[in-house]
């Protein structure tokens, strides 16, 4: 019996003998360890209660666009830009509200909503951005800045659609040759894209916006 009082002793002096070596940084790692996974569950709580606010901001939002009221349009995507601008509510209230304002014949505040999510938007809504904007700068025959908006990378479902609209800004300046390439490029997409499509709704969809571009080609003097 002494014996194993002995061993346990001697064990028990190895784990202080350990712990004095060990515990703080045993403790260090613990600590950190459930600071991490606070903070996790913090960040993920901040981001649902953030999505919801928007939710309401946006649905506020929306409301006033359906009754065409501008003022109470501009502020909720006021608020929505500055309280919620990372959430991808901020992107679909500026398109929104860009949409509404150009209707209402404002389209420096359509603009500036436009490139607001053209800088701050992500992906597809980004890209459309792009084009919405490229497509008023075309109106207002602001050829350069049209152009500029096609530059850089693109959503692959969105590819044709920047060749096509290329093709429409360098039409409109004259340049016949450029815009040939650029259609040319166009139908190029969407044959890519037709290959790997479904038939139904969209496939026709699909169709008719491919005849569109060819027309244009044709129209230039550039079918194959």
């Amino acid at each position: 019996m002494a014996t194993y009082d002995l061993e346990e002793q001697e064990q028990l002096d190895e784990i202080k003998v350990w712990w004095k070596q060990h515990g703080n940084l045993l403790i260090n790692v613990l600590t950190g360890a459930a600071v991490i996974v606070i903070a996790w569950q913090g960040w993920n709580w901040y981001q649902r209660n953030q999505s919801a606010q928007a939710a309401n901001v946006f649905n506020v939002l929306q409301n006033a666009a359906q009754d065409k009221d501008t003022q109470r349009l501009k502020a909720a995507s006021g608020e929505l830009v500055e309280k919620f601008g990372g959430t991808t509510y901020a992107s679909l209230g500026a398109l929104t509200t860009a949409k509404a304002m150009i209707d209402a014949g404002d389209a420096k505040t359509g603009k500036l909503q436009l490139q607001w999510v053209v800088e701050h938007g992500k992906d597809e809504l980004r890209d459309l951005a792009r084009l919405r904007l490229a497509a008023v700068l075309l109106d207002e025959k602001a050829y350069d800045q049209a152009l500029q908006q096609f530059d850089g990378t693109v959503s692959p479902s969105f590819a044709a659609r920047f060749a096509d609209n290329r093709g429409d800004v360098l039409s409109a300046q004259g340049k016949k040759a450029e815009a040939v390439t650029a259609y040319q490029a166009a139908l190029a997409k969407l044959d890519e894209s037709g290959r790997q499509g479904n038939g139904g709704w969209e496939g026709q969809s699909h169709a008719v916006y491919r005849e569109l571009v060819q027309q244009k080609l044709d129209a230039l003097g550039g079918a194959k």
